[in-house]
């Protein structure tokens, strides 16, 4: 399904595949032999997606793009199934395993790979050719820092400097959930006036 979003259009070249069941809504452009299949949001909310040649985005993955954090696919990168790539940055021939999360202001350098349910955290950078576990967190910048399951107290050390709250919803931290979600209802609404398209554009 292609949908019009803020007055935006998702770009589909001759030579990608997007499945029947799979959703690009507003500003994204895929680039050549892209594949996105069944299941798979490619959704850019106030932002831009953009994805490179040869890259597949297998079945109920998500990519966002976002206002200050588009998401950028490079060249020959695998998006696995139920993986959430969020206003991040995904450079060349890196592998995101199912589930795994990449969340805004992340960059997932060339050749890195993140594996099954792993966690890249927002504003870190992890770096060329590094191997992220199994179920392991990478927080920090200009380098990542790699945590273990179990590790909350180290991570946190790293991590509250990274501003989740800032970053995500630009608000500080302590905010009320009645002002995050006020907030997030407002940037969602805008979807009430999409319009579903009948074909690649």
């Amino acid at each position: 399904m292609l949908i019009e979003h803020r007055g935006r259009r998702p770009v589909v070249p001759e030579s990608a595949y997007v499945a029947p069941t799979a959703v690009l809504c507003g500003a994204v452009v895929l680039g050549e032999r892209s594949r996105v299949l069944h299941g798979a949001v490619l959704t850019a909310e106030d932002g831009e997606v953009r994805v490179g040649s040869d890259v597949v985005v297998m079945e109920n993955a998500l990519v966002r793009g976002r206002a200050r954090h588009p998401s950028v696919i490079g060249d020959a990168v695998l998006v696995g199934p139920h993986a959430h790539v969020n206003g991040a940055t995904l450079e060349d021939e890196v592998f995101v395993a199912t589930g795994a999360c990449v969340f805004p202001g992340a960059v997932a350098s060339t050749g890195s790979e993140l594996r099954i349910h792993s966690v890249l955290h927002v504003n870190s950078v992890l770096p060329p050719g590094t191997v992220l576990p199994i179920g392991w967190i990478a927080a920090g910048a200009p380098r990542a820092r790699l945590f273990a399951p179990g590790e909350h107290d180290e991570l946190w050390q790293v991590q509250e400097a990274l501003d989740f709250p800032g970053t995500v919803y630009g608000i500080p931290r302590g905010t009320s959930m009645r002002e995050v979600m006020a907030r997030q209802v407002r940037l969602y609404g805008a979807h009430r006036d999409d319009v579903t398209l009948d074909g690649p554009s």
